[in-house]
């Protein structure tokens, strides 16, 4: 039988996206994957915790520098670019690296910021035979940069979209935010970093009637400085609310009940809120930027602009089309079922054989 290490050392960031899609798609295999013998390599305690039921090589420091397991497996999957484990070059095993985006080469670093970050990705990319990208866009832009990284036995490139669970279909109460009880209010879920641009949402919001409620796990502390200023300098104290590490089961209550979803990102690899916003069959104001014409689709409503009163008008005019149109909801639902984490597991699973074979 052949043996397949995935690793899922991500998982010490366990609230980020990228831990929970990788932990998606580990449990994914766990129920289609009997013709193959599957570990996984990352923080013990993290992975019991995500009900993960493959063996478990708990990830230790050391591992950076010496580990002689590895090189017992077939197929070794790394689940991310930065991942600074398995980094050498194997004679027997095949190296697939997960690359999830190339935004830092984008956005406004140092140069000596740049350089480091090129220096991980390279140094994880080098030995790699096959690399996945979680989108066309971050396929596309590989393909275009390829020039800056030495790719001693890439053989091909193939593309993987992301994955979620979606939640139990049911009907979720605001208990825990009385204070959203009475107000329709836009929803935003993401961490507080430029990128996210959520400082566009809180200029925008003076045009209209809502509240606008963040989701954050973590922030830039001078943006997030930029975004409360923003928030005092136009009297919004009292419609702006700022929610940081909520639970699983919080976040959906608040998809559940927001008018829309906005994520006005300029920088996304694949864009999981969207998605979760969509299972809910909600609508989700997007920017055209990246990969995220790619997730919503034609179900999606996009800021031409960043200008506050064209947001505004976007939105307004987005919810009134969204409520005059009674088939939206499932439509938006049906495009939602595109990144399923079984139907990642299954696609990841199909490349694998073929590689194997």
């Amino acid at each position: 039988m052949k043996k397949i290490l995935l690793d899922l050392e991500r998982l010490r960031y366990p609230n980020s996206g990228i831990a929970k899609v990788f932990a998606n798609l580990a449990v994914g295999l766990q129920k289609i994957s009997h013709n193959y013998l599957i570990h996984v390599f990352g923080p013990n305690s993290e992975i019991e915790k995500s009900k993960i039921r493959h063996k478990i090589i708990n990830r230790k420091p050391i591992h950076k520098i010496f580990e002689h397991f590895s090189s017992t497996y077939d197929l070794i999957h790394v689940s991310h670019q930065l991942s600074p484990f398995f980094t050498k070059n194997y004679k027997k095993a095949v190296k697939i690296v997960t690359l999830h985006d190339l935004n830092f080469l984008h956005e406004n670093l140092s140069e000596a910021k740049k350089n480091k970050m090129l220096r991980k990705v390279s140094k994880s990319l080098k030995y790699a035979d096959y690399i996945v990208c979680i989108s066309d866009f971050v396929k596309k832009d590989f393909e275009k940069h390829k020039h800056l990284f030495t790719l001693s036995k890439l053989k091909d490139t193939f593309v993987v979209h992301n994955g979620i669970v979606f939640p139990e279909d049911k009907k979720y109460d605001l208990k825990k935010f009385t204070e959203l009880e009475k107000t329709p209010f836009l929803l935003n879920i993401g961490v507080f970093f430029d990128k996210k641009n959520q400082l566009s949402l809180v200029k925008a919001l003076k045009y209209t009637d809502y509240k606008l409620v963040f989701v954050t796990s973590e922030s830039k502390s001078d943006y997030e400085e930029k975004i409360l200023s923003e928030i005092k300098a136009n009297q919004l104290s009292d419609r702006v609310h700022i929610y940081k590490n909520i639970s699983d089961e919080d976040k959906n209550s608040l998809l559940y009940h927001c008018e829309a979803l906005c994520h006005p990102s300029i920088a996304e690899g694949f864009g999981m809120p969207p998605v979760e916003a969509m299972g809910f069959g909600k609508p989700v104001f997007l920017s055209r930027f990246t990969s995220l014409p790619e997730i919503g689709g034609d179900v999606a409503y996009y800021f031409d602009d960043f200008q506050s009163e064209s947001m505004a008008e976007t939105i307004k005019s987005g919810i009134l089309d969204y409520k005059a149109s009674p088939e939206k909801k499932n439509e938006i639902k049906n495009r939602a079922k595109r990144f399923d984490y079984k139907v990642m597991a299954k696609n990841y699973l199909e490349l694998y054989q073929r590689i194997l074979s």
